[in-house]
């Protein structure tokens, strides 16, 4: 049983390490195409994620390959009842991976606005559809002995579509900071303007999303009963109310920091309301998808312990090390090449 906690944690840790790190990835890729008012600006704002943002997904591969490896029986269910959102989802990753590298391959702005578009829509449909599948998980599937009772068009309840909402506004504000601490000049100035705006928008969603919560979801049952773990909400609030602060005090490291810590503990809050159900049934708590009832044998729980001890480390000071190497801002003489005389 203690494995089987402890891998539920490590399921939730992966997935908030993932929103906060490929969050800013994702708002940038939709922010580009608007706040970027020329095709070097563009060029600046791509080139700011571009060192990092492969390494930023391997987090969503390791949160699905810890569910697959850890909690095979609600790896299917998930994969089978919400297929529709997952296949959008993995079709809007792909188009982005791919408009990364296709952009710059021909000289045609016909070329380039369609893989802005491609980098638009393949950021934007992750972001939206993360939310609403964790708000439709949050409040429960309705599931029983026959199966899933839903389709694409039920996910999109007012709960779903809050939560997406939400996931939606943290990313974007996560990538304006991350703008903000990444260029300079106009750009960097418009990024901030930008930043301070979406925080009003966050700060409404997230009211919003808490007040809600507590009508179409028994998320705070666990916090009721244990109330030392009210400490999460309270640290993202705290967090979440830090960033304007920062925002406006012009420390935008700072302000990126706490907004990582805003998107870590939002993720935990709905995590810790969720144990231990990995899929709650909103039509009877018997079929209920748990850490207990569908995870693995527990000799594989313990060759998975070891194999996440030995690579997590590794992956960690990798990431560790590409930000270090490419931690100042991205200016026009960074996308200068001598070879060609060109930028």
């Amino acid at each position: 049983m203690e494995l089987q906690i402890l891998w539920f944690g490590l399921w939730g840790l992966l997935w908030a390490v993932y929103f906060m790190l490929d969050g800013f990835d994702l708002g940038v890729g939709i922010l580009a195409p608007f706040i970027g008012k020329s095709e070097m600006e563009k060029r600046i704002l791509i080139n700011t994620v571009g060192p990092v943002w492969d390494g930023n997904e391997v987090w969503l591969l390791a949160a699905g390959g810890v569910m697959f490896a850890a909690f095979p029986t609600a790896y299917a269910y998930m994969f089978s009842y919400l297929y529709a959102p997952l296949l959008l989802i993995l079709f809007a990753l792909i188009g982005r991976g791919v408009s990364f590298e296709f952009r710059g391959k021909v000289d045609s702005d016909s070329w380039r606005k369609t893989w802005d578009m491609a980098l638009f829509l393949g950021s934007l449909v992750p972001a939206l559809l993360f939310g609403v599948a964790f708000g439709n998980i949050f409040q429960g599937l309705p599931m029983d002995a026959r199966g899933y009772h839903g389709n694409l068009l039920t996910l999109l309840n007012p709960y779903g579509l809050l939560t997406g909402l939400l996931f939606l506004l943290l990313f974007l504000e996560h990538a304006a900071i991350w703008i903000t601490v990444k260029t300079e000049g106009a750009l960097e100035a418009r990024a901030r303007a930008l930043a301070a705006k979406l925080w009003w928008l966050l700060l409404l969603a997230a009211a919003g999303f808490l007040v809600l919560t507590a009508f179409a979801t028994k998320l705070y049952t666990n916090f009721m009963s244990s109330p030392a773990w009210l400490a999460v909400p309270a640290a993202a609030v705290l967090a979440l109310l830090c960033m304007k602060i920062l925002i406006s005090g012009k420390k935008a490291v700072a302000a990126f920091f706490s907004s990582c810590v805003t998107i870590v503990m939002v993720t935990f809050t709905g995590i810790i309301g969720l144990f231990p159900n990995l899929i709650p049934s909103s039509l009877d708590p018997r079929y209920s998808l748990t850490a207990f009832n569908s995870s693995a044998s527990p000799y594989t729980l313990k060759i998975m312990t070891l194999v996440v001890a030995i690579f997590i480390p590794i992956v960690i000071a990798y990431q560790i090390w590409a930000y270090i190497i490419f931690k100042d801002p991205v200016t026009e003489k960074d996308l200068y090449d001598p070879d060609s005389g060109a930028y």
